[in-house]
């Protein structure tokens, strides 16, 4: 057989599977036998002995997520799921960086302290919540724990008597603040209406505000006086992503009244 008739038989090693390995191995043999591989270029032997070979599977590269989530289903079912995912995502980021401001309005503004560290006072306080009022047992321990410990150590008066007036009314409250006011101390009415967390959705780019709030509404009752002072304020801490509970209810019932009595020491 001529070698150059054949190709090295390429065309029948590479005919069939089951003969490639044979055929190719015996004919490249052969042209080495005959020494007919002299001055034959190497690449165009091995370019031969791979051209038929079965091509190797290429790996593709793993796609990058470009979506924060993914589902199959019904339109609505995956439009509640990604927004959870985007919610809990949006709550990582923004608590991770976030920081509490304090807010502080006074109505109407601005107000004279109340506090006087060279007089005695008595202090009436109560508690209006709304109807809705969640959790009232829990807020009224917060806010008589606060109240106290604020006149323990403020120094807003030189002595101080805390009372708390049960069930009654706002005028009955006026009308008992009224007749205690006496020539040589003042008496202070406090009526608590808001104090606990607060939550706002959709509020800011964080998704989430929160924080913790307080409203009073205060009357200072002086003897010999026709009508008392009063004013409210709403004392409020808190901010994008910021979530709290109620542990700190009754520090920040003593931040409120430090804004609303405006003691010396504050």
């Amino acid at each position: 057989m001529a070698l150059g008739d054949r190709g090295f038989g390429h065309a029948e090693c590479h005919a069939g599977t089951g003969r490639q390995q044979t055929c190719a191995e015996g004919g490249v043999h052969g042209a080495r036998s005959l020494g007919s591989t002299r001055g034959f270029p190497r690449h165009r032997l091995a370019r031969a002995a791979g051209a038929h070979a079965p091509a190797r599977s290429q790996q593709r590269p793993l796609p990058i997520p470009t979506r924060l989530c993914h589902c199959r289903g019904q339109r609505e079912t995956c439009a509640m799921h990604c927004a959870q995912v985007i919610l809990r995502v949006a709550l990582v980021l923004a608590v991770s960086g976030c920081a509490s401001t304090t807010t502080i309005s006074v109505s109407p503004s601005p107000q004279m302290p109340v506090c006087d560290a060279s007089r005695t006072a008595l202090v009436l306080w109560r508690t209006q919540w709304r109807a809705d009022q969640k959790d009232v047992i829990e807020r009224e321990k917060a806010a008589a724990a606060g109240i106290a410990r604020f006149f323990e150590t403020s120094g807003c008066f030189q002595s101080v008597a805390v009372e708390r007036l049960l069930q009654l009314s706002e005028d009955q409250a006026r009308q008992t603040a009224a007749a205690a006011a006496n020539p040589s101390g003042r008496v202070v009415l406090l009526s608590v209406r808001e104090l606990g967390p607060i939550v706002k959705l959709g509020s800011s780019i964080a998704l989430v505000e929160g924080g913790t709030e307080a409203v009073l509404d205060v009357s200072e009752f002086v003897s010999g006086t026709a009508a008392p002072r009063t004013f409210a304020v709403r004392w409020s801490r808190g901010g994008p992503g910021v979530l709290k509970g109620v542990a700190s209810l009754p520090q920040d019932m003593q931040a409120a009244l430090a804004a609303a009595l405006q003691p010396a020491s504050r």
